[in-house]
């Protein structure tokens, strides 16, 4: 460890945030990552940079922000001494930013992401301890991945999602499984590091990064009464000019079960496909995933989130 770095890439959220009147009110992305680390009992074992991406509530999370804070990861995972990265970010899209970075990155050092569901200057805070946490996995010899660290448990970027809105324990990793745990600063194992092999070359990667824009890709959910008026609406040319907006490219459906829609959405989706749109089925439930079956009219998300799996289509499209 001598020698070595960990980069801290500050870009807001709640862990940056601070109360701002009665009742738990606050702000987020106020205070900037090298405040958040001020005073923290670090190791002296490694150098600690911090750098500051971003400064938002990750609620409004967008292209911009992404495609700077994948210039910074880029930079840093290529300096040899740094031993790893941890990201400050806000816990509402928390899980689409992680499998973005996995996606593209595929990195063979640790990039942590984590973050705090109380305000920086709240009595109570978390964030300080997820980000002593956090600093431990980027530390450990031999992590390699991407993953978020809340509450003391790891989640691999494949698998994080936010399923709590209010406790402090966030995240879960549905039927994979946590990674592991860090416990009094030790790192402990449940399975392996996050191995997703890289699918994009060098340059590939710096066209993304820079592109002006992504392919639009929509989500739309399937339940019961359901119409096929939203989707109809989201393909019509005529409606995406009157907003300025690019042309749907693709959709995700958050289906019903195992990847069953309502007759009247189903039609709509074939109306699209029949105009060249891609469509994606995922599943609505929090645990579990769509199984593909023999006949099925559309490709399912291979185990993604509906909103990681727009990300999917969207870098498939590109």
């Amino acid at each position: 460890m001598q020698g070595k770095k960990i980069v801290v890439l500050g870009t807001g959220g709640t862990i940056a945030g601070t109360l701002s009147g009665p009742g738990g009110a606050y702000v987020a992305a106020q205070k900037a990552v090298a405040e958040l680390l001020a005073g923290l009992p670090l190791s002296a074992a490694f150098e600690l940079v911090s750098e500051q991406v971003a400064q938002v509530d990750s609620k409004d999370m967008d292209l911009a922000v992404w495609q700077a804070l994948l210039r910074r990861c880029r930079h840093w995972l290529a300096q040899p001494e740094v031993q790893g990265l941890v990201i400050t970010h806000g816990t509402d899209t928390l899980e689409e930013t992680a499998y973005l970075l996995q996606a593209l990155l595929a990195p063979a050092k640790p990039v942590v992401l984590t973050c705090a569901m109380r305000p920086a200057d709240a009595i109570d805070a978390d964030g300080p301890q997820n980000l002593l946490d956090a600093l431990a996995v980027a530390a450990e010899p031999g992590a390699h991945g991407v993953m978020a660290v809340c509450a003391g448990r790891m989640h691999s970027a494949i698998d994080v999602q936010k399923v709590r809105t209010w406790q402090l324990d966030a995240f879960s990793s549905g039927e994979a499984g946590d990674l592991g745990q860090v416990v009094q600063g030790r790192v402990v194992l449940s399975r392996n590091w996050p191995q997703v092999p890289a699918q994009y070359a060098a340059d590939a990667i710096e066209k993304i990064v820079n592109l002006a824009a992504w392919p639009r890709v929509e989500i739309v959910l399937s339940h019961a009464a359901a119409s096929g008026a939203t989707v109809d609406a989201l393909v019509a040319p005529d409606v995406a000019a009157r907003f300025g907006a690019p042309p749907v490219r693709g959709l995700v459906v958050a289906a019903t079960g195992n990847g069953t829609l309502h007759q009247a959405l189903e039609a709509a989706l074939q109306r699209a496909a029949a105009q060249g749109v891609r469509v994606v089925r995922a599943t609505r439930c929090t645990q579990g995933r769509v199984w593909p079956r023999p006949g099925d009219a559309w490709p399912d998300s291979q185990g993604l989130s509906p909103v990681k799996a727009r990300l999917a289509l969207m870098l498939e499209l590109l």
